[in-house]
């Protein structure tokens, strides 16, 4: 099989670190940088694999909400009465847990 050569460039720190670890691994930089290579793409082959069904299904899913129709336009916006503008800030103060005068119950004021 005939080699293809590819070339990379990387700042002097990276090139530097790949030179050692290499050199650690007891490889070439070139073996190195094509045994790391060959190992991402195996794992990434791998997780593609594990999600195959679930993108199928995205895929489906999506394919399924671009055939419905548009959804109507909302209806305008109702205006507050004062009476229900009351209502509904306290019950967000409720929700924050706070009181009447916006101190959380069990809080120095």
């Amino acid at each position: 099989m005939a080699k293809a050569r590819i070339s990379i460039s990387l700042e002097q720190d990276q090139a530097e670190r790949i030179r050692q670890h290499a050199e650690r691994a007891g490889m070439d930089v070139s073996a190195y940088m094509v045994h790391a290579a060959t190992r991402q793409m195996a794992e990434s082959d791998a997780i593609e694999e594990q999600f195959v069904e679930v993108d199928a299904l995205i895929a489906q899913a999506e394919r399924a909400a671009d055939a419905l129709p548009p959804e109507p336009a909302p209806e305008p916006a109702v205006e507050l009465t004062e009476q229900e503008r009351r209502e509904v800030e306290e019950a967000l103060r409720l929700v924050q847990g706070r009181d009447r005068q916006g101190r959380r119950p069990g809080h120095a004021a």
